[in-house]
C-alpha cells in the first residue's frame, strides 16, 4: 500500500492510501526516493490562486472560460513534478530494466508509482549521479526551454529577473552559453547564491536601485540583449521590458497570477519594439520542435549535471521527511527569503 499527498483545501495537506495494483505487461514499479516541491506552479495550487481553480480551461479552443464549474477543485490530487525513484518490481515482459535502477520523472508526491519499461529506460539516472539531483529533471527542462526561447548569442548581455530555483538554473545555463549575466532579485541570499556559484556577473537589488536604469548603465545605455523574467511578478516583467534593448526580446517564464498590474504597454514596450515571448514547458519553440521535446529537455538537464556543467546541489536549502510535507510547504510559502529548493525525503517510507 502506497501513500500520496493531497491538497485538501488551500494550504491544507493530507495523505491518501493508494493500493499497489498488479503490474501489467511491460510495467515496472518505482519506490520514490525524493520528490522536489515547485515554488512556482505547485504553490499556486497549494495557495488556491491557480486559474484552473477559478475558470474552465477549454482545451479545444485553448481558452480560459469564466465558469461556476472550473476545471479543478479541492481536494487536488497528483501534484508534484520533480521525482526520482528506484525500480522495486518488474512486471511480465518488461525489457531493458533491472531492479535497483534509478529513474527520474514526473509522477507526483507519492511513495510508489508504476510506469512502462520504456519510460524507465528513457529516464534512467546516470549511475554516478547523486539520486537527489534527479529532482531537477523537470525544473531543469523548464529552465533550458526558457534559455532556448531566449536565443542567446555569444557575447550578449542577458538579465535574469528572479533568482529562485528556475532563475538560478537559467542563469547557470545562460552563463554556459557565453553571455554576460546580470541577476535581479529582491532577496539578498538568492543574489549571493548566484554570485557564489558563478552564475551571474553582477547582482542588482531592485529595492535599492531602478533595475532597468542600472542595466542600461551597465550596457552603455543599450540595455540587455535579452531579459528573462522568471519570478512571476508583474512588476518584474514590467521592469524587464524597460531594461531590454531596442527591438530585442523579453522571455516571460514566470507564472503571473491574476492581473499584470503596472505593465505599461504604451511606454517602453511600444516605443522600443520589444517582443515578449511566452516560455512554458507545454511546448517548445516551433523551429526547434522537429528535434527538441520535453523528454530531450529533461534528459539534457540530467546530463549537464552529470557532466558538471550545472551545479545544482547547493540550491537545495531544505529536506523534509515525507510526513512533514505540511511544514515543507509552509516553509516554502511563508519564508522565501531563506528557502530555495525544498525536497521531500521518502527514503525511509
Amino acid at each position: 500500500m502506497g501513500q500520496a499527498l493531497v491538497f485538501a483545501e488551500p494550504r491544507q495537506i493530507a495523505f491518501e492510501a493508494e493500493p499497489d495494483h498488479p503490474l501489467e505487461a511491460g510495467q515496472v514499479r518505482l519506490r520514490t526516493l525524493y520528490s522536489g516541491i515547485s515554488a512556482g506552479t505547485e504553490l499556486t495550487a497549494y495557495r488556491g490562486s491557480n486559474p484552473y481553480l477559478h475558470k474552465r480551461w477549454d482545451a479545444e479552443r485553448r481558452l480560459f472560460i469564466p465558469s461556476d464549474q472550473p476545471t479543478s477543485s479541492y481536494p487536488m490530487r497528483g501534484w508534484g513534478y520533480e521525482e526520482v525513484g528506484e525500480i522495486i518490481e518488474i512486471g511480465p515482459d518488461a525489457q531493458g530494466v533491472a531492479l535497483g535502477d534509478r529513474v527520474y520523472g514526473v509522477w507526483g508526491h507519492r511513495t510508489r508509482h508504476s510506469v512502462s519499461d520504456e519510460y524507465a529506460r528513457q529516464r534512467r539516472l546516470p549511475p554516478r549521479l547523486d539520486p537527489l539531483l534527479g529532482v531537477f529533471s523537470q525544473i531543469g527542462a523548464i529552465a533550458l526551454n526558457g534559455v532556448h526561447d531566449a536565443g542567446l548569442r555569444i557575447g550578449e548581455t542577458v538579465a535574469v529577473f528572479g533568482l529562485g530555483v528556475p532563475g538560478q538554473i537559467v542563469a547557470q545555463l545562460a552563463k554556459r552559453s557565453g553571455v554576460r549575466v546580470l541577476g535581479v532579485d529582491l532577496f539578498e541570499a538568492r543574489r549571493a547564491k548566484a554570485l557564489e556559484l558563478g552564475a551571474i556577473d553582477a547582482a542588482i537589488d531592485p529595492a535599492t536601485v531602478a533595475a532597468a536604469e542600472q542595466i542600461k548603465a551597465l550596457t552603455g545605455g543599450r540595455g540587455a540583449d535579452v531579459c528573462i523574467e522568471v519570478s512571476g511578478a508583474a512588476a518584474a516583467l514590467a521592469e524587464a521590458v524597460r531594461a531590454t534593448a531596442y527591438s530585442s526580446r523579453v522571455v516571460a517564464m514566470g507564472f503571473v497570477q491574476g492581473e499584470a498590474r503596472g505593465l505599461y504597454l504604451g511606454e517602453e514596450f511600444h516605443h522600443n519594439r520589444v517582443t515578449i515571448i511566452s516560455s512554458q514547458i507545454g511546448g517548445v519553440a516551433p523551429e526547434l520542435s522537429y528535434r527538441w521535446d520535453r523528454l530531450r529537455l529533461a534528459q539534457t538537464a540530467i546530463r549537464l549535471q552529470a557532466e558538471g556543467a550545472l551545479n545544482l546541489i547547493p540550491l537545495i536549502s531544505h529536506t523534509f521527511p515525507f510526513r512533514q510535507a505540511a511544514e515543507a510547504f509552509r516553509r516554502l510559502d511563508e519564508e522565501p527569503t531563506t528557502t530555495l529548493q525544498v525536497v521531500l525525503d521518502l527514503t525511509q517510507e
